[in-house]
């Protein structure tokens, strides 16, 4: 999740004293991960509602996007509220929100019904990443610096990948397929909600709260050129992403007459669970020097689904997601990691809702073109465009940054005076 709590790393001075309770940083960063598994939970879900509800492929994308866009929203309006009214009462309502868009789809009988479900839900997990996050900083022990950036970075894929799996395996094996993972997690909020009563307030109230809800957007002139090159990295990721929670159930379902439902969590979960893997193994790394391996990876990766998907071979597809996985969690460690080295402290805020507004809208935009093109041209041609795009994507990333390097390298020799 591209959040960045730099900006409130720490209580303002007077400010509250800490409870000291072991299990605050543990329960807030279980929390973290409760919520993005919840995001991910209907994706092995949406060929079931599509068959009950007898709706396209369009349709469907849309209702993953309409979650993109709450999130999004959420992200730059509602971002540092918590700097002012508190870290607690923004996560109470934060939770208060996901319960209801549980409830939403524990009841859902149309698709109406669900894309509420999905914007309350995307505003609510926006809500909570930003403020999970700060109070990650804030209650960050004194022995273990850089813990909370850690477990910030590693914990939204890592909840993607449990929430995709943990819902394909209640789908297919546990009774009331569409309602029993959503009241379990109903359960998991109520654990979420005495975790926030238990935890010390770490941000002091002050003024400037109905401000702080003006979203700020920057990309200062001096920057673009770190800047620019990320940009397509960033949509080809996001972009990938988006195809597989959204129409990686479906493809693995029609193309590869994989009618199992915890396949539909287990292609996400390959995905994102391999995300998650680099962004732990690789997070010590500088940014720059992961931004043209990751973008390789990541086409190699899609070019090796491709390849899976042509020959109806499950196993090369499967580890084609693999290798594309590990270039998604590179490449949002080297992106997201280029906009934290270079835009400065006071100007941080705005630089990261740019970054959230590119990464988000490649997440939604190519995937709802996606449920278009399924409708017009069929799932199999659709998926292999939607595939080519990306590589193509991911190649002019890594020309870009390729081109970038030659350019300094030419600066650096050119001698001074």
């Amino acid at each position: 999740m591209p959040v960045d709590p730099s900006d409130t790393a720490s209580p303002p001075a007077g400010g509250p004293r800490r409870v000291p309770w072991k299990g605050a940083f543990p329960g807030v960063a279980a929390v973290l991960v409760l919520f993005l598994a919840a995001s991910s939970a209907p994706s092995p879900l949406y060929v079931i509602y599509q068959q009950q509800w007898q709706f396209t492929a369009w349709v469907l994308t849309v209702v993953f996007a309409l979650y993109v866009f709450g999130l999004l929203g959420s992200l730059l309006v509602v971002g540092a509220l918590s700097d002012h009214l508190g870290r607690r009462p923004v996560l109470a309502a934060a939770i208060g929100l996901e319960v209801v868009a549980l409830v939403l789809f524990l009841v859902a009988g149309d698709v109406l019904v669900l894309s509420a479900a999905r914007v309350l839900q995307g505003i609510a997990t926006g809500a909570a990443a930003t403020t999970l996050s700060a109070t990650l900083v804030d209650l960050e022990p004194s022995h273990a610096r850089g813990r909370a950036g850690v477990v910030t970075s590693v914990a939204p894929l890592t909840g993607l990948a449990l929430g995709a799996l943990g819902s394909g395996v209640l789908v297919e094996f546990g009774p009331a397929q569409t309602r029993l993972v959503y009241a379990l997690l109903l359960g998991g909020m109520v654990l979420a909600a005495v975790v926030v009563a238990l935890i010390p307030e770490t941000s002091l109230r002050r003024p400037g709260a109905v401000a702080s809800l003006r979203p700020r957007v920057a990309m200062p002139a001096y920057l673009r050129a770190d800047i620019v090159p990320v940009v397509p990295a960033m949509v080809a990721g996001w972009a990938l992403a988006g195809m597989y929670l959204s129409l990686g159930p479906s493809v693995a379902a029609e193309l590869l007459g994989l009618h199992n439902h915890l396949v539909g969590g287990v292609v996400v979960t390959l995905l994102t669970g391999a995300g998650a893997l680099a962004v732990s193994l690789l997070r010590s790394r500088p940014a720059s020097s992961l931004l043209a391996p990751s973008s390789a990876t990541l086409g190699l990766g899609t070019l090796i689904s491709l390849a899976g998907l042509a020959e109806d071979l499950l196993w090369l597809a499967a580890a084609g997601t693999l290798v594309a996985g590990l270039g998604f969690g590179a490449s949002v460690l080297a992106t997201f990691g280029t906009f934290a080295r270079v835009a400065k402290p006071h100007e941080r805020s705005a630089v990261f809702a740019l970054a959230n507004i590119i990464g988000y809208l490649g997440n939604s935009v190519p995937a709802m073109l996606g449920g278009i093109a399924v409708t017009a041209l069929g799932l199999r041609t659709a998926t292999v465009i939607y595939a080519l795009a990306i590589v193509a994507i991911t190649f002019s990333a890594l020309v870009l940054r390729l081109n970038q390097v030659r350019v300094k390298r030419r600066t650096a020799m050119v001698p001074c005076g």
